[in-house]
């Protein structure tokens, strides 16, 4: 059976669930492990995204909760301090592990070798007992999770963030198919691991389905929202005052990486059909599309901006680079809805960053999105990718002026639900879980 945290530790919320005890002793110091992005990294290109600000928002929470984590990642720059505290018992540590830059997140796994020795000699600082657990951040972190979590004898919990054989199964046209390296990994590591984490309980049946996944081992935790940054406050009027964007106008916003994974071409084709239909609404829309080129669409960086040309909308969209989290919010809070037609998503941090900002969204019914937006109430899901489909969910935003107001409003309720208290709560308990696990396999283990 697979464990969802937040529907039995309500009960214990504000009584110290972090202080739980397994054997005697619990979990006071992770090594939290992220190989090929950077927590320091601006989200919204290359490979930062999603997982940077899952990993630094979850480690934040965890110190407070009295576990401190230090995260390893690859050093990306020459000169770059070995240690870098993050917040008050969060540090980033970083690891030489193949040249700077130019390398593609295809190529790390002839690097993990490197890294791993990266890791092993910070430990050798320390006594043997330092770490208390190992938690692994996608595949290529979780291969040398393995392998530390083995030397040390503590367990591994592993996150998978994405899969390679769920990403294949929904591939865009004209995206290449994760490579079989990748899932023959992924395998290993779901057996090797001590807990897995799933953002919902679909990625849990994902994790089941395709990599025979020992259910009691997999724990649904959902992902969190920083709802002191992402909120209404203060409000759309004044966001589109600091962005220079209309007042009056129709604002349908993209906001990640910009790759065929994200789809953001479906948003530019359903623009087109709609001022096709309605030809007057050219004067009051702008389409903002906030993020860089990451993966795949690093190898036709300018494929969106010829894409918006041929279909007549160039002078509608404006391409924005990433910004950070406090400008992101504004145009979340500046945009009338959030436009998000992911090929997969295992969960969609940015749905659950613009509700709580009270932005309604039009999302894929696929991965975690069915869970970030509550169809009909917090927004609209849309099954497939047919551009003609997000233009009519979009026509409701233009037929009902209010209709923003009163799903934003609702948006903001709901994403109240997913601080990131909760989650670090839900986390530690896992972490406790698998030590639990972890003895058990050792007392077994030696009769």
């Amino acid at each position: 059976m697979v464990t969802t945290y937040t529907s039995r530790l309500g009960a214990l919320r504000g009584v110290g669930v972090h202080k739980r005890r397994v054997g005697g002793r619990r979990v006071r110091r992770v090594a939290m492990l992220s190989v090929h992005t950077s927590p320091l990294h601006q989200p919204g290109t290359g490979d930062a995204g999603g997982m940077n600000v899952y990993i630094v928002e979850l480690a934040r929470r965890l110190a407070e909760r009295d576990i401190e984590v230090e995260i390893f990642t690859r050093a990306t720059a020459g000169g770059l301090p070995c240690k870098v505290e993050l917040a008050p018992g969060v540090s980033v540590r970083h690891v030489y592990a193949g040249p700077y830059g130019g390398l593609a997140k295809e190529e790390l796994p002839a690097q993990l070798c490197a890294f791993t020795h990266g890791v092993m000699q910070a430990w050798a600082g320390h006594r043997p007992d330092y770490y208390d657990l190992v938690h692994s951040h996608y595949w290529l972190s979780g291969h040398v999770g393995w392998l530390a979590a083995q030397r040390w004898g503590v367990p591994l919990v592993h996150a998978m963030h994405t899969m390679a054989k769920v990403k294949n199964a929904a591939l865009a046209e004209g995206d290449c198919p994760e490579p079989t390296a990748r899932v023959i990994g992924e395998t290993q590591i779901v057996s090797a691991a001590d807990r897995l984490i799933a953002n919902t309980e679909e990625e849990a049946a994902e994790l089941v389905r395709h990599y025979a996944a020992v259910p009691g081992k997999v724990a649904v935790v959902h992902p969190g929202v920083n709802l002191d940054r992402f909120r209404p406050d203060p409000g759309r009027a004044a966001a589109r005052a600091r962005l220079g964007l209309p007042q009056d106008a129709l604002i349908p916003l993209f906001a990640g990486r910009i790759q065929p994974l994200k789809a953001p071409d479906v948003l530019i084709r359903a623009v087109a059909v709609l001022l096709d239909e309605d030809p007057a609404l050219r004067d009051r829309i702008v389409v903002p599309v906030v993020g860089g080129p990451s993966g795949s669409g690093l190898a036709k960086p300018e494929a969106l901006h010829k894409l918006a040309a041929q279909l007549g909308v160039a002078d509608v969209v404006r391409f924005q680079p990433p910004v950070d989290q406090e400008r992101l919010a504004d145009w979340y809070r500046a945009a009338t809805v959030l436009v998000m037609p992911s090929h997969s998503e295992s969960f969609g941090l940015v749905a659950i960053e613009a509700q709580a900002c009270g932005t309604p969204v039009i999302a894929a019914a696929v991965g975690g999105l069915p869970v970030a937006v509550r169809d009909g109430a917090t927004g609209f899901l849309v099954s497939g990718h047919d551009p003609r489909d997000y233009a009519a969910a979009l026509r409701r935003f233009v037929d009902q002026p209010q209709l923003g107001d009163t799903l934003g409003a609702a948006a903001a309720r709901h994403a109240r639900d997913f601080g990131w208290g909760t989650a670090a709560a839900d986390t530690a308990e896992a972490y406790a879980d698998a030590q639990a696990e972890h003895r058990r396999h050792l007392r077994s283990a030696h009769g």
